[in-house]
């Protein structure tokens, strides 16, 4: 059978299938970006395609929906198994546009570590999952005298899908997320992107990574709720795609080219905070790909940290005498995270099914429509194992 059929007959089926509105978190059907032929870069994968193949790092999800008004949720990200505020590891926040809300900025700026989990959510939800966050933090062992925690926590406004007024996160959802976290990471919608929308398609969580040549891993997730001029594989989609918007009226469309995304990177190789610094700025080339111009109304940032142990630093305790990589060495690092991030980015929106909200519903990107366009562009390979070739 030619490429052409085996990438495109099945998805076919599978997109008029996901078109109608529905609630459900994520369609299993759906394939990610990578199964369907898009490969974005030359380097391998890890084993999952996701942030978790940097050993150590676990993900986990509370996805909220309930009646026709809720869809928001919290994902978590665990940097690694033991306790972060025992174990700090070095950490870098870049800022593409500022408009959104990054709790915990000025403390990672100012000492360049990170000493909680990560937590992602709705806009409004931001101070109630800090505050649930410190709560739980206060709770593990050996933190009985702990006087101080930096919470880390973004955001994206999923307030067309959601009641984001009724602000219905709660301590619950957070402990749950956090209770969850492992090396599977759902995406799509679901967690901090239930309610997500992006470039008028419905957005969501998305995960990848990227092995570097020397045995070093790049992992990336995002929370994609942002528009701009979508392109894929470098094939900009306007033209391709019928409007997102159509059944909406303009007074309540989801898309007008603002919103924000969260990018969060992970790595286990030996570098230092400024080194973090230059790796996260290297991500926003990899949101700039997928069409985005990081427009005003967008809050788009990118955290990131190292795992690496001998990194890792104890309350207190002097910093490490860590033999950090060399700077001429960062290079495929940086190639490493525009390609994790692009690629996540589209496995956000790729596995993200059609849904139903507050003021609407966004459907879901035709993935039909999507692999024709990029198979006559001759953008569509032959799918690769996770792990690369």
């Amino acid at each position: 059978m030619p490429m052409k059929s085996l990438l495109l007959a099945p998805v076919l089926v599978l997109a008029c299938c996901a078109s109608s509105a529905g609630t459900g978190p994520q369609d299993d059907a759906r394939p990610r970006a990578r199964d369907a032929g898009i490969v974005i870069g030359p380097l391998p994968t890890g084993p999952r395609n996701a942030i978790t193949d940097v050993p150590g790092v676990r993900v986990g999800q509370h996805t909220l929906i309930a009646g026709d008004t809720l869809r928001t949720g919290v994902t978590a990200i665990l940097p690694h198994e033991a306790n972060p505020y025992l174990q700090r590891v070095p950490a870098a926040i870049e800022v593409g546009n500022g408009f959104g809300k990054l709790i915990g900025t000025t403390q990672v700026d100012e000492l360049g570590e990170l000493e909680t989990p990560i937590l992602l959510t709705g806009t409004l939800g931001v101070w109630r999952a800090a505050d649930a966050l410190v709560g739980w933090m206060l709770g593990q062992p050996g933190m009985a005298e702990v006087r101080s925690i930096n919470p880390v926590v973004g955001e994206t406004n999923d307030g067309f899908l959601n009641d984001i007024r009724a602000r219905a996160l709660s301590p619950a959802h957070v402990v749950d997320a956090l209770a969850q976290a492992g090396s599977e990471v759902e995406e799509g919608a679901v967690g901090a992107g239930t309610g997500t929308v992006a470039f008028g398609w419905k957005g969501g969580i998305g995960t990848s990574s990227r092995r570097l040549p020397g045995g070093d891993t790049i992992g990336v997730l995002v929370q994609s709720n942002y528009g701009g001029r979508l392109t894929i594989a470098g094939v900009p989609m306007p033209g391709h795609l019928h409007d997102p918007r159509a059944p909406a009226p303009a007074a309540t469309s989801p898309d007008n080219g603002d919103g924000s995304i969260m990018i969060v990177v992970a790595t286990d190789a030996t570098v230092d905070a400024r080194q973090l610094g230059r790796i996260a700025r290297r991500a926003l080339a990899g949101l700039a790909r997928t069409g985005s111009v990081m427009s005003h109304g967008s809050g788009d940032y990118v955290i990131a940290f190292s795992n690496a142990p001998a990194s890792r630093r104890a309350p207190g305790a002097p910093m490490p005498a860590i033999r950090a990589l060399p700077d001429d060495a960062l290079t495929p690092y940086f190639e490493a995270v525009a390609d994790a991030t692009e690629e996540a980015i589209l496995n956000s929106m790729f596995r993200a099914t059609t849904t139903r909200g507050h003021r609407g519903t966004v459907q879901a990107l035709p993935l039909a429509e999507v692999l024709r366009a990029l198979d006559r562009a001759s953008a569509l390979q032959p799918a690769r194992q996770a792990d690369g070739i």
